[in-house]
């Protein structure tokens, strides 16, 4: 499945999510997800964000404990849109961050208390190499030449 695709899958589900465990296993989805896209972009992407990737999957096999459910993430076939994914996947991230500070505040339960912790950090490590990645992408962008038939169709 496309990473856009199981990315938004993610988002749709944590914010359906009520109870703490399920928000918990959605970050440790998230975590999976990033761990994934990462090694595909390592493999595959761009050059200039290979080593940020690999950053990135390093970041996301810190998660968590594993879910009751298999990862999402086995599902990932690609990532087409390199921007969109990592934009989606920095916006899951942030509302991963965000849940778990909810769940983290309103437990008594300190063993899970300290687990929403750790994911919290490793989620926000996460999303710090997504918006490296996504700066490396603006500064390729702006470093290419321009398109001498985007300047010939803008001259009518």
């Amino acid at each position: 499945m496309e990473a856009e695709r199981l990315i938004a899958t993610g988002r749709r589900t944590l914010a359906d999510s009520r109870v703490a465990s399920d928000i918990v296993e959605e970050s440790w989805q998230a975590q999976m997800l990033a761990q994934a896209i990462g090694n595909h972009l390592a493999l595959t992407g761009p050059a200039e964000l290979r080593g940020e990737a690999r950053e990135l999957a390093e970041t996301g096999s810190r998660g968590g404990a594993c879910p009751a459910h298999p990862a999402r993430a086995l599902r990932l076939s690609g990532v087409g849109n390199v921007r969109g994914a990592l934009l989606g996947l920095g916006a899951l991230l942030g509302e991963v961050g965000i849940a778990l500070v909810g769940v983290a505040c309103a437990t008594d339960d300190e063993g899970l208390y300290w687990q929403c912790i750790e994911a919290i950090d490793a989620a926000d490590e996460a999303g710090d190499r997504v918006r490296v990645m996504l700066r490396r992408l603006v500064i390729r962008e702006h470093a290419r030449p321009p398109d001498p038939a985007d300047s010939a169709a803008g001259s009518f």
